[in-house]
């Protein structure tokens, strides 16, 4: 079965478990789903297919890592939206934090375990405070054992940003407009002893405040949500998480800093972890100044990513020349952090598509947008001109699906089928310059996209049989294109597209492909206009060009071809691969 074919077999039963060949559910979710290593969890990775949708540059990736990492972590007031111990929580996808009177819970993510090669989505589907392993969650619990059941308890540093909950049709039990800050204080939580959380997107941190002359040997706490604590020779305090299942992993938490400030001066005291029992901890503290105020300063590190309490996936970033990232996806959040004035502020469907523009320093959100139909929303690439316009290429199930006056296609294919989509945001990410399907009565879906000098957009995607297991072969190609006809019914073939910088029309438009499965992942065009596309395929019949390097292969053998600037021929097609493919 083809893997568009699966999308809309899954979707018909309402579980979006996208194309194992689009996936990249443990790789980089928003940016970056690292919750392997996000809050230390390093399960062990089962074996998947997954590709990249949109080659970036290492320097690009590398610079978008950074940029997501310094955004400050977000503490909400729990005001009903979560059970009653609750004061505070902070969330992501992946993890969400909970902080009560004397506890901090975290609930993340298992590393997903991959069935017969099959890739799945995680995602912490629910914020909960105890496990469920049908939702691949673990618990990690830190509570301070001995301290004052009732600290008083405040948010710091509040922020900009307000949270909103629209749930249900009963309106008295939405809650909006709900505070956030940077850091929560814990006043007196042991005598003399302060407790404050904060962070950014890649570490928490707690710091204990010892007044002077109060005793730190007063810190404990019990870890549970896992089968044993230890620290290792780094002096790292690691927790190994669940009952042995593969996934379950370990969280862990850096060898602690201590210090006192002395005339404007960081001076760094010795100690670290000490074990006490069973999963309890404390901490051993070298000599200082009593008279001094002295900090601990444990740090829980992870990478994380954009996003909202459902399941948030990232598949492309781009760094335009300014130094700002742009980055797109999909979600099923209905709290995914979207801006103010943007195109679309609420999720309509089961998965919408997202993008979002980060400032060059990483620190703020540009613009962040939804955009789709009631139905599913998959974006997979985007390009970024001159100008800060944003074009994305995904794929899309919904009927009402947001298109132009005047686009190129203003309405899905027919059949029970899922279609390209191509859509042109402004440099301000509050409206659609153009936006258009791209299909005909089969599954389509669009993988690639790239940008000539002129705006023209170069998209490529595969079409197949539909979900009905119908192979209507519409596809919409032009006259004189290089192939016209799918090269084998039931089958998928990749298709090449070239449309105007209005997005009124094809300028070109070409299957490529033989008698079985094509699939193209990645797109890329010269100053000539001539496009190069690759990607895999299965086809013995796939077409390739007289003395191209590699005209025979195995099963499965990776493409490159160039296409001229017309669409009309092949300048070379080649196969490329080994032995075992």
């Amino acid at each position: 079965m083809s893997a568009l074919a699966r999308f809309s077999f899954i979707n018909t039963f309402a579980i979006l478990l996208a194309p194992a060949r689009r996936m990249r559910a443990s790789l980089f979710c928003l940016l970056m789903l690292f919750v392997v290593a996000a809050i230390g969890l390093r399960g062990e990775k089962a074996a998947s297919a997954t590709r990249p949708a949109q080659p970036a540059a290492p320097a690009a990736a590398a610079f978008a890592r950074e940029a997501y990492g310094t955004l400050p972590l977000s503490f909400e007031a729990n005001v009903g939206q979560a059970a009653q111990p609750v004061k505070f929580i902070s969330r992501g996808s992946g993890y969400t934090l909970f902080l009560t009177g004397s506890e901090a819970v975290v609930a993340l993510q298992r590393q997903p375990v991959a069935a017969a090669g099959r890739h799945t989505h995680p995602g912490v589907k629910a914020l909960v405070l105890e496990g469920d392993p049908a939702r691949n969650v673990a618990v990690l619990r830190m509570k301070l054992e001995g301290a004052n059941p009732r600290p008083r308890i405040t948010g710091q540093d509040e922020q900009t940003g307000k949270a909103n909950y629209l749930v249900g049709d009963d309106p008295a039990k939405w809650r909006t407009n709900v505070s956030t800050y940077a850091k929560v204080h814990y006043k007196e939580i042991y005598p003399g002893v302060d407790v404050v959380y904060y962070g950014n997107q890649r570490q928490l941190e707690y710091d204990f405040i010892v007044a002077p002359h109060a005793n730190p040997a007063r810190i404990n706490f019990a870890l549970s949500g896992g089968r044993d604590v230890r620290i290792d020779a780094n002096g790292d305090l690691v927790l190994r998480l669940g009952d042995g299942r593969v996934g379950d992993g370990e969280v862990r938490q850096q060898r602690p800093i201590i210090y006192q400030e002395i005339d404007g001066n960081r001076r760094e005291v010795a100690g670290g972890y000490v074990l006490k029992g069973r999963n309890r901890v404390g901490f051993r503290v070298g000599t200082y100044d009593r008279a001094r105020p002295l900090i601990i300063d444990p740090v829980l590190s992870y990478s994380t990513y954009i996003g909202g309490g459902g399941s948030d996936y990232s598949e492309a970033v781009v760094v335009d020349a300014n130094g700002s990232a742009y980055v797109s996806g999909y979600t099923t959040s209905v709290n995914f952090p979207t801006t103010a004035g943007a195109y679309a502020t609420i999720n309509k469907g089961n998965y919408d598509a997202f993008v979002a523009k980060l400032n060059p320093s990483g620190t703020a959100l540009v613009y962040a947008t939804y955009l789709g139909g009631s139905s599913t929303e998959l974006s997979f690439s985007l390009a970024v001109d001159a100008l800060g316009q944003v074009h994305i290429a995904g794929q899309t199930s919904s009927d009402n699906f947001p298109t132009t006056p005047g686009a190129f296609q203003t309405t899905r294919g027919a059949g029970n089928n899922s279609d390209a989509f191509v859509s042109k945001l402004n440099a301000s990410g509050n409206s659609l310059l153009y936006s258009t399907f791209i299909g005909g009565g089969d599954n389509d879906g669009a993988s690639a996209i790239a940008l000539d000098a002129a705006g023209n957009a170069y998209v490529t995607g595969d079409t197949g049989t539909n979900a009905s297991g119908q192979d209507f072969q519409n596809f919409p190609t032009t006259p004189g294109a290089f192939q016209t006809q799918e090269g084998g019914r039931f089958s998928t073939d990749a298709f090449v597209s070239k449309l105007n910088s209005t997005g009124s029309s094809l300028v070109y438009s070409t299957l490529l492909g033989g008698n079985h499965y094509d699939v193209p992942y990645g797109i890329a065009v010269d100053a000539s206009g001539n496009a190069f596309v690759t990607g895999y395929t299965e086809s013995v019949t796939f077409p390739v060009t007289a003395g191209a390097f590699r005209t025979t292969g195995g099963s499965t053998e990776a493409f490159v071809t160039k296409l001229n600037a017309t669409g009309s021929g092949l300048v070379y097609s080649t196969l490329l691969g080994g032995a075992e493919e």
